[in-house]
């Protein structure tokens, strides 16, 4: 399809269904069919003994093989310690993403010839620990991964893109993206050829499955009311009140009423419900997004008179009340301009390309600045109170990249310092999530009284950090070894990826 020598690959990694999408000829972002010629794929695994089944086949396997499904994985990245126990077998998240990312890639390759490098995209909210994780699960998948770009600024480049740059230039554009697990906000400025990201907020346990969630016990809940039996008890029920659940939800995006046939070993139950009772039932997961997206514009210092567009991505955002919403709050019209399914992915494919233009010297497009989601700091003591506290050192919706430093007075005998790093909003490091250690060695012994050491952290564009560290006042660099909590090692990684991509 492309005459790039290098095809520009942008990977959506969506929790419920996935995306490729890569340049043509005339550097458009097109979507790539599945094995199953579908534009999405499922992030859906069934284990079934030595075989994995990635995608459609997975995910209608749920009424009658359900205790092998695994899904709605990119929720548990970032859990310390977290496995998934399969059949004997302990799976990283890492690892159960790989494979889906290792089912996207070979059916892209039958369209568009073997490849190696891609954009991988991420919720905007997602901290240095799962970035970090969804890298290595692309490395597992035998992925060299570009960047990693977050979603709602990928969907803001398509749209300006579909647009053309000059026509949305100097706009100010909302992001509203509801998927299948995630939900971000972003505020975007696309200006003289600039995608800014000017502030985000959003919530990484949060998407349309929490939807799915509710009709399911609502439907569980009527069933017990009749035949005093919880479907629930039984896995393949239980699997088949998901996929009734999803199926009702999509009809009432488009239909007042819906009915559904929930069928059991022992009986059988048809249950109508509503759009209304559905919207009532899920008030409260609406106003969480609401308050989120008005947040948003506040951090950006703005109003919402000031939003040019709200732009709406991700599947979950077809539910009538998030338009209903969304226009009560900003007094305008959410704009569907663009695919809620394939934007993220057609965004990640024109940043692809944007990255291997830069790489081969050609002049670029369009450039991108991000913000980060949450504050970076340290682990210090109140001098006061002696307690633990985080000392800020990058606050949440700086501008990336962006290098600061923090001095840490030494010893005159001291060899070493460990500094743990932070992330999160709390002043009590107990509520942050802990990225991990920097070991500071090498301390030269004959520094003077009252020496220091300057910590330079570099958040990079794609929200990673990394950290390098010197004696004050001098050119000594010091080793600085960054231990990341819950990763692996690099033979853990080589070991995986063996194993996934054969």
């Amino acid at each position: 399809m492309s005459q790039r020598k290098i095809p520009a690959v942008g990977i959506d990694l969506g929790t419920t269904y996935s995306a490729v999408a890569v340049l043509d000829d005339k550097d458009c972002p097109q979507t790539l069919l599945n094995a199953e010629s579908e534009r999405t794929t499922p992030s859906v695994l069934l284990f079934d003994g030595q075989n994995v089944v990635v995608g459609k086949l997975a995910e209608s396997s749920k009424n009658t093989h359900f205790e092998g499904i695994v899904e709605y994985t990119k929720r548990d990245l970032g859990k310390r310690s977290y496995h998934k126990h399969i059949e004997g077998v302990e799976y990283p998240p890492e690892a159960l993403l790989a494979f889906i990312l290792n089912k996207l890639k070979k059916d892209s390759v039958a369209q568009i010839g073997d490849f190696t490098k891609a954009v991988i995209t991420v919720p905007a909210y997602f901290d240095e620990v799962r970035r970090k994780a969804t890298q290595d699960a692309g490395y597992l998948a035998g992925i060299e991964v570009l960047d990693i770009i977050n979603e709602p600024t990928a969907a803001a480049i398509a749209y300006g893109y579909e647009k053309s740059n000059d026509q949305a230039d100097g706009e100010t554009v909302l992001v509203y993206d509801l998927g299948g697990g995630t939900f971000d906000v972003s505020i975007v400025r696309i200006e003289s050829g600039q995608y800014r990201a000017l502030a985000t907020d959003g919530d990484v346990k949060l998407g349309g499955v929490d939807w799915d969630e509710r009709l399911v016990t609502y439907f569980a809940e009527q069933y017990m009311s009749t035949y005093n039996l919880d479907p629930r008890d039984d896995p393949n029920s239980l699997g088949q009140l998901w996929r009734i659940a999803k199926h009702a939800k999509h009809t009432l995006s488009d239909e007042d009423v819906c009915t559904v046939e929930l069928e059991s070993p022992l009986q059988a139950l048809s249950i109508t419900i509503t759009q209304e009772e559905f919207a009532s039932l899920t008030a409260d997961l609406l106003e969480r997004t609401r308050f989120t997206a008005s947040q948003t514009v506040k951090a950006a210092g703005l109003s919402w008179n000031d939003i040019d567009h709200v732009l709406l991505v991700g599947g979950s955002t077809r539910m009538p009340s998030v338009s209903t919403m969304l226009r009560e709050e900003s007094g305008a019209e959410p704009k569907r301009s663009i695919s809620p399914d394939e934007a993220v992915a057609h965004g990640a494919a024109l940043h692809a390309g944007r990255l291997l233009d830069k790489q081969r010297g050609r002049k670029t497009k369009f450039t991108v600045q991000n913000v980060n989601s949450h504050t970076l700091g340290v682990v210090g003591v109140d001098p006061s109170t002696k307690r633990p506290r985080t000392a800020r050192i990058i606050p949440r919706n700086t501008g990336l990249p962006i290098t600061a430093k923090r001095e840490f007075k030494i010893r005159p005998d001291q060899q070493s310092i460990k500094i743990e790093i932070v992330e999160g909003e709390s002043r009590s490091p107990d509520a942050c999530q802990l990225i991990g250690a920097c070991m500071i060695r090498g301390i030269p012994a004959d520094l003077p009284a009252q020496s220091a050491v300057e910590v330079f952290f570099k958040y990079r564009e794609d929200g990673r950090l990394q950290v390098k560290v010197r004696v004050k006042g001098t050119d000594i660099i010091l080793d600085s070894e960054f231990l990341r909590e819950n990763t692996m090692t690099q033979e853990q990684l080589d070991a995986w990826r063996d194993y996934i991509t054969g």
